[in-house]
């Protein structure tokens, strides 16, 4: 593989890339999450635990868009205005730009053709073209996006960078990524190649993750791409080795303020060990190291392959655990083998190299999960069948949960447990204390249905958390549980939302909650 250095990267290696946290809460939503660290802890001051019991649907919030909608939507307001904007891409390659009090259109921008599934060797998206969720450069009010465009040759994979303040295309955007790396003596095949995983900003590069498509087919690898916001035309890359290994949970790349984080899937067809089930740690300039304090991979990775239990299905999350000195500096992975990996973040430890392993999931961990300080060590909140679930629900699962843990398709999972009447405690709360070894218990698991990816607001960034959830492809419903003891707080106010896809999120602002779902978009105020 050859990969081009010519890159004048302005990121620096010590420090954070990012303003505090805080310090533009309430006035934007940039990235995935909220902050590039994807701890998704929003600050809404005014949103108590009280008030977040009386949280209603804004019946006069009217937001419609054409097409699926998979990506997070983000949120800016320009400086001196009274009403903040919805940025929303969905399926249909349409970027739209929503007032965010009244849902009317500003503007919306058409990216080209979206590429039929008939197209594709597999997948479950149809029509696919944008769905990782896109990101806002604050200095220049725009956003980048990859989308996939049906054109003359083919599918192609092509990022925009589009102007907020009247949806024009920037200079020198898009970027045709195949044509890029062919440029730079690689070669990335588009069609194969899927883009879910969330994008991000740092120190004015842009980073772009890929895996492949649903069903594993083709020749696809884990990629990250950095784009110099400067000069698209300076393009840098990372890929596994082996075929397969896709960066594609909808967290897509954390850091930490010096490094990139991701985690990889499954590789195909290789026997020893080449980049799959793993968590990296890359350099801003990408460029591959292959040392053992960079890479974390389990001792059981080749059965992991062999299952499909990915590593990746959700992104690496940095966390700050306190000590009496100051700041542990771990790293959570959580996988589809139910399993939480803390690591070292300044030595990840190879193959089998984690701190602690502990199964705490009985089902498959796919969405992305997100954090919160306390006194006492970091909550971490994940949506999954807890393994360890305080009082009731452990008694209850017994063994039917062992034998649950075996059906590989959800719905029929989700049927049994109905007719079993066993509980649906599908979101997962964990604290996580410092030492050596640090450790991981189960705090409280609380009762829904369906496959979101949970966010927590807070009143100044660790009083009053809120976890709030979408029971997407369940119940459909908005459920808000108090972040300490679990206690329900909302329960979709008998609003149960259609056309909401799994691992979808939410984002909160100033004076609402919103949710993306196909063909509109759900406000809700407080």
């Amino acid at each position: 593989m050859k990969t081009a250095f010519a890159f004048l990267f302005v990121i620096p290696i010590a420090g954070t890339f990012w303003p505090s946290r805080g310090a533009c809460e309430g006035h934007f939503v940039l990235t995935y999450h909220t902050h590039p660290d994807r701890s998704g802890n929003f600050i809404v001051p005014a949103l108590t635990w009280e008030r977040s019991r009386a949280l209603r649907l804004d019946v006069a919030f009217h937001a419609q868009v054409s097409g699926h909608v998979y990506a997070q939507p983000l949120y800016w307001r320009e400086a001196g205005s009274n009403s903040g904007m919805l940025l929303v891409a969905t399926e249909d390659n349409i970027v739209y730009a929503l007032d965010a009090g009244t849902g009317k259109e500003i503007w919306s921008r058409s990216l080209g053709k979206s590429v039929p599934l008939s197209l594709l060797r597999c997948g479950n998206i149809d029509p696919i073209g944008i769905t990782g969720t896109p990101v806002i450069d604050k200095s220049t009010a725009s956003i980048f996006l990859d989308a996939m465009v049906d054109g003359s040759s083919g599918p192609r994979h092509q990022v925009f960078g589009i102007s907020l303040r009247d949806g024009s295309f920037l200079p020198n955007w898009p970027v045709d990524v195949a044509n890029a790396l062919q440029a730079n003596g690689q070669t990335f095949n588009p069609r194969d190649q899927g883009q879910r995983g969330a994008l991000t900003i740092i120190g004015g590069v842009l980073y772009v993750p890929f895996g492949g498509h649903f069903g594993d087919c083709g020749d696809y690898h884990g990629w990250v791409i950095g784009i110099s916001l400067h000069d698209p035309q300076v393009v840098v890359s990372w890929v596994t080795r082996a075929r397969g290994g896709g960066i594609w949970a909808p967290g897509g790349i954390s850091t930490d303020g010096k490094s990139l984080f991701v985690a990889t899937g499954n590789t195909v067809d290789t026997a020893a060990w080449a980049d799959g089930e793993a968590v990296f740690r890359l350099l801003p300039d990408l460029r591959r190291l292959d040392l053992t304090q960079d890479h974390f991979a389990p001792l059981d990775w080749y059965e992991l392959d062999r299952r499909d239990a990915d590593l990746g299905g959700t992104n690496p999350l940095p966390l700050d655990v306190p000590t009496e000195s100051g700041t542990q500096a771990l790293v959570l992975a959580l996988g589809k083998d139910g399993r939480a990996y803390l690591l070292d973040r300044n030595d990840l430890g190879g193959i089998g190299g984690s701190l602690v392993a502990e199964p705490v999931s009985n089902r498959a961990i796919r969405t992305a999960p997100v954090t919160y300080p306390t006194d006492d060590g970091v909550f971490v909140a994940f949506q999954g069948e807890g393994a360890r679930c305080p009082k009731s629900h452990n008694a209850q699962m017994g063994h039917i949960g062992l034998w649950l843990k075996q059906i590989n398709d959800l719905r029929i999972f989700r049927a049994i447990r109905r007719w079993l009447k066993v509980d649906d405690n599908e979101l997962t709360v964990l604290r996580v204390r410092s030492g050596s070894p640090p450790t991981i218990e189960t705090a409280w698991c609380g009762a829904l249905r369906g496959a979101g990816s949970p966010i927590v607001t807070t009143t100044d960034g660790r009083s009053d958390p809120v976890i709030w959830i979408v029971g997407a492809e369940g119940d459909n419903l908005l459920h808000g549980f108090r972040g300490d003891t679990g206690e329900t707080l909302y329960t979709g106010d008998g609003v149960a939302m259609a056309g909401l896809h799994h691992f979808q999120t939410l984002i909160a602002t100033d004076d609402r909650l919103y949710v993306s779902a196909d063909g509109r978009i759900f406000a809700f105020a407080f």
